[in-house]
């Protein structure tokens, strides 16, 4: 079920030496060997599944309506640039603000949607600009409400909230962006008489409490529903009419290939939690790119429309399906160590390239990686792409210290 999801690919481990395998593939490997049939479904499947049924691979079963035939809830595009030029700088849009008044007033639920938690995203000082990273990652560090300190999201290391600048001494060192738990807040100020659920991984944690989070949502024992990715799938909820999207744009703009398939997927499943009932839903969807077209698809409920527009970027820029590839990765204690390791990497793979004449495949990098530093080691990396990648790899195998992801789910 819901095939799409990347968690079903095993990914690499701090200390340990998995293979990076994806489960889709080894179940169709399994079905192959056994004679069984696999059935991957999803209202949202990846592109690379989508593409084989067009070229006979799989074979394509369709739904074309809702259970009890209920339609599609309408999806209302809100461009938050326009509520900027209105004066309106609140997390909540005009048009949201009034939506869930109504909501409430109906005696009936609302779902908020940020994949993002936290209150806030970083800190910064805003006088020199300087932002508090973590030293072992090298990446923002966020706060959370009711903790003294921040928080690194890769590590889980944690700093005192700095009181002045220690690069410029200013004691203007702010919070900026926003996170599932001041989404609450603002709730809680906004609606004073609703009562208000997060369900994030700071709310779920231990045995037993996504059900216990979900068990008191669908009894009706709160109206309001704050959370990330973990409530936009698979939740039937009759009582949810109104399912408002804080910010489309979170992982849109990420500098990933599959950026667009993803905020695709995650937007038109968790539009899908409104009017599963008898009671008819809608959608308001808040975002600075409202002429996007993973956005206007979603709000369109139109997977088909989707799938051309990203098939032809894909096919623009040489990315799978149409060009395998592969991501190797490297990690040093010493940032000096980890670039020249990186650099002798990717000219071993380019003589052997020419040396093997691997038409279409391409080394590119390589360079720091997006996470340049994680728990304390530096992280290169470089793409191997084309018809060839995996076999030129294998003929100049990385050594010790090297990830090698086959088909990555992301090249961040």
């Amino acid at each position: 079920d819901e095939e799409h999801e990347w968690s079903y690919k095993q990914g690499h481990l701090p200390g340990y030496r998995f293979p990076q395998y994806h489960a889709r593939d080894v179940a169709e490997k399994l079905a192959e060997l056994t004679g069984a049939t696999v059935l991957l479904g999803s209202a949202t499947p990846s592109l690379e599944s989508y593409r084989r049924t067009e070229q006979g691979r799989y074979r394509l079963l369709e739904m074309g309506h809702r259970v009890m035939d209920r339609a599609l809830s309408p999806v209302q595009i809100v461009d938050m640039r326009q509520e900027l030029r209105m004066g309106n700088t609140s997390i909540f849009s005009r048009d949201l603000q009034e939506a869930i008044e109504q909501t409430l007033a109906a005696k009936q639920q609302v779902i908020l949607f940020l994949n993002r938690r936290g209150a806030h995203s970083f800190v910064m000082c805003r006088d020199c600009g300087w932002v508090q990273s973590c030293e072992h990652c090298d990446v923002p560090m966020s706060s959370h409400r009711g903790l003294p300190y921040l928080l690194c999201h890769q590590c889980n290391a944690a700093v005192a909230m700095p009181q002045h600048c220690p690069r410029c001494l200013s004691p203007r060192v702010k919070h900026f962006g926003v996170g599932t738990q001041q989404v609450e807040e603002f709730a809680q100020h906004s609606f004073p008489e609703a009562r208000i659920l997060r369900w994030d991984r700071d709310t779920a944690q231990g045995r037993g409490a996504h059900e216990r989070l979900l068990t008191r949502f669908a009894g009706g024992q709160a109206d309001i529903l704050i959370g990330t990715q973990m409530i936009a799938k698979g939740l039937d909820l009759p009582l949810v009419t109104l399912v408002g999207v804080i910010s489309a744009d979170t992982a849109l703009h990420l500098p990933d290939f599959r950026a667009g398939e993803r905020t695709f997927q995650l937007l038109t499943q968790v539009a899908g939690r409104a009017g599963r009932g008898v009671l008819s839903g809608r959608v308001i969807l808040q975002t600075y790119s409202p002429l996007h077209y993973a956005i206007q698809c979603a709000s369109r409920h139109h997977y088909h429309d989707f799938y051309r527009y990203e098939l032809a970027f894909r096919r623009e820029h040489a990315y799978p399906p149409f060009s395998p590839l592969v991501k190797l990765v490297y990690s040093d204690a010493s940032p000096r160590s980890a670039q020249e390791q990186a650099e002798q990497m990717a000219l071993r793979l380019r003589v052997r390239c020419a040396q093997l004449g691997l038409p279409g495949t391409e080394v590119i990098g390589p360079a720091p990686s997006f996470f340049g530093k994680l728990r304390g080691k530096y992280r290169w990396q470089l793409l191997v792409r084309g018809a060839y990648a995996r076999y030129l790899v294998r003929e100049a195998p990385p050594g010790i210290g090297w990830e090698v992801d086959v088909d990555p789910g992301t090249v961040l």
